[in-house]
């Protein structure tokens, strides 16, 4: 779970919440993972998709500042069985980044079921969650970056560790796209981003949540309940210079007051550089893994909250878990989850 109820509209509707994104190798393939309205939010977790929303995979290209490549997944009404019909639209060049912009239809389907074409396969419904994070470590750090104090582990029983989202489950949407797509072959670095986007009254759409880096908002904007955060309507363009001042100098501070770095502001300025603009970074057929030396794309198995509290802190902050603790949740062929 990356974050926490961080806007009104993802307030009132769990369908707009993004929990987490992912990226990785696949069959010869990209596999792109979008999580939504998990059920830790309770009566927030209305049952699927909204059906006025869009939910987008938005892919830059060689460190570009703009997205050249999106993929745009829409639902209709829940039937008398709770499924609902769905479409995907590729939409390339500046179109990608147009929200008037249609697209190309690239299938139809339904969800619960794979809808494949020799473009892409998609599978979207409800899965059991494989995130794990024991939420008593968080608060720990969660401390440390609001009050800039040492990020303090003398209570912290890594053996004791449980994982806080056992038992969970989340909506998903899972896209497969060949290596023989003429954007995302072999060698290609991208950046990926997800957003869910909300029709508006005027006939337009409205930007309500988006995901990159795992953690982001417990992290850094923990206490956000008035929901406040611009962030999430933001372009990631535009994160370096309205957020990475911010984050440096929280960074700064706790590795300062834990005494894990000998130049905290250059330490809080490289953390800083690592997260913004806040896009997960991967290239296309490589291994994918989000580790505290390497992030490159993110697997259903890494422990990126370990990563993320390590990385802010300047030093390791055991977890305490480890990806077999929901080993029976990932599988190893599309659609790569499992499904409740």
């Amino acid at each position: 779970m990356s974050h926490h109820l961080d806007t009104p509209e993802a307030a009132r509707s769990g369908q707009l919440f993004l929990d987490d994104l992912y990226v990785f190798p696949g069959e010869d393939s990209t596999v792109f993972v979008m999580d939504v309205n998990s059920d830790v939010t309770g009566a927030r977790a209305e049952p699927g998709f909204h059906p006025e929303a869009r939910y987008e995979f938005r892919i830059h290209v060689d460190g570009a500042d703009a997205e050249t490549l999106t993929y745009r997944i829409a639902f209709d009404p829940p039937d008398a069985d709770g499924r609902q019909a769905l479409r995907l639209h590729a939409l390339t060049g500046a179109d990608a980044r147009d929200d008037a912009a249609t697209g190309d239809l690239v299938l139809e389907g339904r969800t619960g079921d794979t809808a494949g074409t020799a473009g892409a396969r998609l599978w979207a419904g409800r899965i059991a969650d494989s995130f794990y994070i024991d939420l008593s470590l968080l608060a720990v750090v969660n401390a440390a970056v609001a009050n800039g104090t040492a990020v303090d582990l003398s209570r912290w029983d890594p053996a004791a560790a449980t994982n806080s989202f056992a038992g969970t489950t989340v909506q998903t949407i899972v896209l497969e796209v060949p290596h023989r797509h003429p954007v995302l072959r072999p060698g290609t670095r991208i950046g990926v981003w997800a957003t869910t986007r909300l029709a508006t009254d005027a006939g337009g759409w409205r930007q309500v949540n988006r995901a990159g880096h795992p953690m982001m908002w417990p992290i850094f904007w923990p206490t956000d309940t008035d929901f406040a955060n611009p962030a999430n309507t933001r372009h990631p363009s535009e994160d370096v210079a309205a957020d990475a001042p911010y984050v440096a100098g929280r960074v700064a501070a706790v590795v300062a007051a834990t005494g894990s770095s000998g130049e905290p502001e250059a330490y809080g300025d490289l953390v800083a550089g690592e997260l913004f603009p806040d896009v997960l970074t991967y290239t296309v057929g490589t291994p994918a893994t989000y580790g505290f030396a390497t992030r490159n794309g993110r697997t259903l198995a890494d422990n990126a909250p370990e990563v993320m509290l390590s990385l802010v802190a300047g030093t390791a902050v055991p977890a305490g878990l480890t990806a077999a603790v929901a080993a029976d949740l990932r599988r190893p062929e599309f659609p790569y989850v499992v499904p409740v």
